[in-house]
């Protein structure tokens, strides 16, 4: 059996993490204003003057005015399929991506506002979703590729490789469509529900086959 490779992303250094930081305070400025006010009503100028930087440090980190408005906390998908490709030899697919996920929710409700805000934007703002589209079909892409790696890297040495097909993009399209779901569920149960408790249970059913509750 192969062994599963090490994961080749270091803990990000103090520059880096300044970086980020600016990002996010640049994506969380232009969410909460656009919530406020509209998009087309939010400048780049207002957007940095309310994140704290310049207008040529906004450009640094978003190409357009738009993309703003989309991306929060990107890092996160790095670091899932991270964990993706480091998941124990023998654990099942689906286990595999949700632990993955499950991860990364712990604490979500600290950050559920500004996520609610910004599918708040989106609905006013329907120039947005394709964009939004676009940058979540290359986050499930890229999962999709993190799941074909590590199950190459878990086949067992008596086996010979062999195309998944759409195994892994459709494992990793329905781990997005359970974190949707988890994500609405919760916002339509403030203060009652929790994510990672309800994408967990999303899970179940999915490892059930989507039998007809029983409850």
């Amino acid at each position: 059996m192969h062994d599963v490779p090490k994961t080749t992303t270091s803990v990000p250094g103090l520059r880096e993490r300044k970086k980020q930081a600016t990002r996010n305070a640049i994506a969380e400025a232009a969410v909460r204003l656009a919530a406020e006010h509209g998009v087309e009503n939010v400048t780049v100028e207002a957007i940095s003057e309310a994140a704290g930087v310049s207008p040529r440090t906004f450009f640094n980190y978003f190409p357009t005015h738009d993309d703003a408005f989309v991306l929060i906390d990107d890092e996160v998908g790095v670091r899932i399929r991270e964990s993706v490709r480091r998941a124990p030899v023998g654990l099942a697919p689906l286990d595999a991506v949700r632990e993955a996920f499950v991860a990364e929710l712990d604490g979500f409700e600290d950050r559920q506002e500004l996520w609610a805000l910004q599918s708040t934007v989106f609905q006013r703002s329907p120039h947005l979703i394709q964009r939004g589209l676009n940058a979540h079909v290359a986050d499930e892409r890229a999962l999709a590729l993190a799941v074909t790696e590590w199950l190459d890297a878990t086949r067992p040495d008596s086996e010979e490789p062999q195309d998944p097909g759409i195994y892994p993009r459709l494992l990793a399209a329905v781990s997005h469509t359970a974190l949707r779901v988890a994500f609405e569920h919760c916002c339509d149960r403030p203060g009652t529900s929790v994510l990672s408790e309800a994408f967990q249970e999303a899970f179940v059913h999915l490892a059930h086959g989507l039998r007809r509750p029983t409850e």
